[in-house]
């Protein structure tokens, strides 16, 4: 083979054709070959630029074609895992077809920690999502936007509100206490991802990651086994997001790039609830019914509350019968159709030595409930400069300014948006008898709430660093950094005295507060990478970083404002401030050696050792090594020339990473507080004074969490088809809890490592190029992924909000749900039966249990795109199966009519049993027995899978015949649709709510808006 590829190569000399031009019996000949190992390449599909010509070449890589066309002839090339490339030539025979391949298989650059590799080359288990994959997502972060694209990542929006805090899990959670959010490292900048949110906003927090615009965005690698992760030690347990943006090209020519969009957000379909007359005709069948069983249990008391029905005619003094009731939608006017505005305009080039990217976006979004909108302006500079052969310096730099009206959603009647919307009575009018708005059961008015809420928030972020880079010798380079996140946090809220939490006696109520996070960032490597002898490969890094973080809130409140024109905490005539600081550093070091064999066999060996001055002092250093292996089975000669497999790789590594966020910067120390005010003498004013505040614990140590990883990587006909396999199992260890104490020692918990959490599940990634010629492709991504997840250890267990739905018990997986069991509603009876679990007879507490839990079995993703000619077409899905969601709208709004004008009745509630033989799950409505009084009842809890069409996108790029003339490379005409179809069984809107930022609650389901769906219109220009 090789001497065949010499021959045509030795006659790659321009021969001189002096034929007819004319003669259409004419052969053209040659080979088609791979550019950079010059094997041929068969089965490369051929056309004739402006002829009808078209061939394939055979097993041997070479054509021929009869033609009579004219030189300079004009070859067009596709082939599966290369560039499609037009090749110009001016020879007829012997003809070399050089052509490179694709970057987006074997020969795909991936980031990885203090690096990149060739992914033929990982060891790791690495998700990269391009930012092609996302640029069809309209979501206001990338966080969202990565939802089903990469295996082994969980993520969940929670809410419809947008900039509000994404769930994310990398192969599930391994912390109870601590934070279970992967690290955010940008461009080699450690960014803070926990929210600076101080104002209640019924349990929600707003996402940092929002402030980043996706539109500078080049590529993501999620990180995600301890082999990627150890490198990042302290902080890699949750899994790494590597977001690179973008940057110029030495040697480019400028180019300018307009992006603009336009569009709509509207809700899907929402609660189904009762009208009037159905709510108060199951208001009085419960008032008949719980009479009824006040007398058979000799209740007098009941007797008389339930004597008269609450609804009669207004003549006898009722509130009107059942057919005069009205119904009020308002519903219809909380939800809009928001307006969807999205501007990005960039220039990035670069000359022999220097290379840049200037990007500015603006981006508006109104969410579906009025008035809550989100809008974001940016501004990014990358920038990097060669000095001579051996210097390079460099810069990245991105501002942005992100306001938020917030919306007060989730938990709380006060102040709750959709709280008002959706839980106050169906029958209960707007407005007084003397036509002031009307209020309900601690429910604000809601027209009054949408003309007067005023809770918003700005910040204003920079991202960036600067870096040189020098190579001390031809194998060995050095480079050193300087980083920085600063982030000003401006929020503030006014409530004037026509809603609830500013009514008399408060009489306006107003809180500001500023936090100011500001984290810099010093790291230095030394990177040496050679080959030896043309098959050994080594490589060593070594590092150090010393991070600190400085956090500042101050925050003001005012009440009794002199009337609702001043909002301005200065006018008001009780005035409070209070202000907080906090401060960690931390300091590490880190080593990796690479070696690998002839591209066959892979070995990599990491450590980082961090000490963080938020443990005690004598285990102040953690210690992370990591250890993985590859047989790239591939290269051996038993499979070198098996063609139909182009790429199969065996992958293992085990190593420990640490956690250390999400508890207090000082941990470890016990604390005083000032602000504790006495007496000196009898009447005298307060003196200043101190209390303790927090119980030392010196031995307070990292948790860590071990993982062992094997995987497969299996390429198939020529990479036409990709499949990734892995296996893993994690281990959290010494988990950081708040243990209570003995209340005599004046304190409840304490800090302390005692827990233990277990992760094991599997990931598949497929990609397949099924078609791919001259005018058509179609290629599909596919990912599925399972995690199981159990506390191995729990000192006692843990519940979580209001009535202690959740549940964290040793033996189950964490967002369990702690539950009494409803068996089924007895047909002759009526009455709901639950399951007595300790057979005592009766149902008490002792009878809850643990049923079902927010973790879904399997999750993934499953994208297509196809393109025809100048047409384009995305089709994005993603999906959830077996996690539960708890309805507690349900829960409120199916009460039986115990609730009566203080909760709205949802039409599920018709289904109520009302006569003996009825089949329903739904119990007869009264007062008495369990039917309505047992809060946690397992009939609310519902199955949150779903199947969703995440986005659908449709491209066309206009004729470059016609844009050429006006100066344009490109215009691509394109229309975007998100969340247009949702395939599910939960009766609500959408399964992927959740009520509260707490991490460890998942899959409660109160008051917080749906995901939108979205239509977009938009054109991008390329000059």
């Amino acid at each position: 083979m090789k001497i065949a590829i010499m021959s045509w190569l030795a006659l790659l000399p321009l021969i001189t054709y002096a034929q007819s031009e004319n003669n259409s019996n004419i052969t053209l000949s040659g080979v088609v070959i791979d550019a950079q190992t010059k094997t041929p390449l068969p089965g490369a599909t051929i056309h004739l630029k402006n002829t009808t010509h078209d061939g394939v070449t055979n097993d041997k890589g070479e054509f021929n074609f009869l033609t009579g066309q004219k030189l300079p002839i004009t070859f067009q090339l596709t082939y599966i895992g290369y560039k499609q490339a037009e090749i110009t030539v001016n020879q007829r025979t012997n003809i070399v077809l050089a052509l490179e391949a694709a970057n987006t298989q074997l020969n795909d650059v991936v980031v990885v920690g203090y690096g990149t590799q060739q992914r033929k080359s990982l060891i790791s288990s690495i998700a990269k999502v391009t930012a092609a994959d996302v640029k069809d997502i309209p979501v206001a972060g990338v966080d969202a936007q990565l939802q089903g694209k990469a295996a082994g990542v969980q993520i969940n929006s929670n809410t419809g509100v947008p900039g509000d805090g994404v769930f994310i899990r990398v192969r599930g959670a391994t912390s109870i206490n601590a934070s279970n959010d992967p690290l955010y490292v940008v461009d080699g900048v450690f960014i803070n991802n926990t929210s600076l949110q101080t104002v209640n906003t019924g349990g929600r927090a707003t996402s940092p990651i929002a402030d980043i615009n996706p539109a500078d965005i080049e590529s993501i690698e999620v990180l995600k086994d301890a082999s990627a992760t150890a490198i990042y030690g302290s902080r890699g347990a949750n899994g790494v997001v590597i977001i690179t943006t973008k940057r110029g090209k030495y040697g480019s020519k400028p180019t300018i790039n307009f992006n603009t969009s336009h569009g709509w957000a509207w809700a899907p379909q929402l609660w189904d609830l009762t009208t009037g007359p159905e709510h108060a005709t199951i208001v009085n069948e419960f008032y008949r019914n719980s009479e009824q069983d006040a007398i058979a249990a000799g209740d007098q008391a009941g007797i008389t509350k339930y004597a008269q029905l609450p609804f009669r005619s207004v003549a006898s003094g009722g509130r009107g019968l059942p057919e005069e009731q009205k119904t009020y939608d308002r519903l219809g006017e909380l939800f809009r159709t928001g307006a969807l505005h999205n501007y990005n305009l960039s220039l990035q080039g670069g000359t022999q030595t220097n290379k840049y990217y200037l990007g500015a976006g603006y981006q508006q979004q109104e969410a579906d409930i009025r008035p809550i909108n989100f809008n974001r302006a940016s501004l990014k500079f990358n920038f990097d400069q060669k000095i001579g052969d051996h210097v390079q310096v460099g810069t990245s730099n991105s501002i942005y300014r992100t306001y938020r009206n917030q919306a007060r959603s989730g938990d709380g009647p006060q102040g709750g948006l959709l709280q008002s919307a959706l839980h106050t009575p169906t029958y209960l009018p707007e407005l007084n008898p003397d036509g002031t708005p009307a209020r309900y059961a601690g429910f604000d008015n809601l027209q009054v709430l949408i003309d007067n809420y005023d809770v918003h928030s700005t910040s204003l972020r920079y991202i960036g660093n600067i870096y040189a880079e020098a190579e001390l010798l031809p194998d060995l380079k050095f480079r050193t950094s300087w980083s920085l996140d600063y982030n000003h946090y401006d929020e503030s809220e006014y409530w004037n005295n026509l809603t609830q939490l500013g009514a008399a006696p408060t009489n306006g109520l107003a809180t500001s507060a500023l936090t100011q996070n500001t984290t810099w960032i010093n790291e230095q490597t030394l990177n040496y990478r050679k080959t030896f002898d043309g098959k050994h490969t080594l490589g060593v890094l070594l590092g150090n970083t010393l991070q600190s973080n400085i956090q500042s809130t101050t925050s003001a409140q005012g009440s009794g404002f002199p009337s609702n024109d001043f909002k301005l905490i200065s006018a008001a005539a009780t005035r409070t401030a209070d202000q907080e600081w906090t401060k960690a550093t931390l300091a590490s070091f880190f080593g990796r050696i690479d070696y690998n064999y002839a591209g066959k066999y892979f070995v990599e060996v990491s450590a980082r050792a961090d000490g963080s001055s938020r443990f005690g002092q004598h285990h102040q250093f953690g210690y992370f090594p990591a250890i993985g292996g590859a047989w790239r089975l591939k290269e051996e000669p038993f499979l070198k020339n098996v063609n139909t497999i182009s790429d199969l790789k065996l992958r293992a590594s085990y190593g420990l990473t640490g956690n250390q966020n999400g508890i207090g910067n000082f941990a470890a120390q016990g604390l005083w507080s000032g602000g504790a005010g006495y007496p000196e003498t009898s009447g005298s004013s307060d003196q200043a004074g101190i209390y303790p505040l927090q119980l030392s614990n010196p031995d307070l140590k990292w948790e860590k969490t071990s993982q062992v990883n094997v995987g497969v990587d299996l390429g198939l006909f020529n990479d036409r088809l990709g499949i990734e396999v892995n296996l893993y199992s994690k281990n959290t260890t010494d988990a950081l809890l708040q243990l209570p104490v003995n209340a005599i020692s004046g304190f409840n918990t304490y800090y302390a490592n005692a827990g233990k959490v277990g992760n094991k599940g599997y990931e598949v990634a497929i990609t397949s190029i099924n078609v791919r010629n001259k005018h058509f492709t179609w290629q599909t991504n596919f990912n599925i992924s399972g995690n199981s997840n159990k506390i191995k250890e729990l000192p006692v267990p843990v519940t979580y909000y209001n009535r202690d739905w959740v549940r964290l018990q040793q033996g189950y997986s964490m967002y369990s749900f702690w539950l009494y069991k409803q068996l089924y509603v007895d047909p002759q009876t009526g009455n709901a039966v639950f399951e007595d679990v300790n057979k005592d007879g009766q149902i008490t507490t002792a009878d809850r249990q643990i049923m079902g839990s927010a973790i879904p079995k399997f999750f993934g993703g499953i994208n297509n795109n196809f393109t025809y000619g100048p047409f384009d077409l995305g089709i994005a899905f993603s999906f959830q199966y077996g996690n539960d969601v708890y309805n507690l709208n349900r829960f409120f709004g199916e009460g039986g009519g115990t609730r009566d004008a203080n909760r709205v009745l949802f039409a599920d509630q018709l289904k109520r049993w009302q006569k003996p033989g009825d089949i329903t799950d739904v119990p007869r409505v009264t007062a008495y027995g369990n039917n309505y009084t047992l809060e946690q009842s397992s009939r609310f809890l519902e199955d949150g899978s779903f199947l969703k069409l995440s986005s659908l996108s449709f491209g066309y790029n206009l004729p470059k015949s016609l844009i050429s003339k006006a100066g344009f490379q490109n215009v691509r005409l394109y229309f975007i649709g998100s969340n247009l179809l949702i395939l599910k069984k939960y009766s609500g809107p959408d399964p992927e709510i959740n009520v509260t930022s707490l991490q460890n609650v998942q899959g409660l389901d109160l008051g917080t808006p749906p995901q939108p769906r979205t239509v977009q219109f938009g054109v991008n220009v390329t000059l």
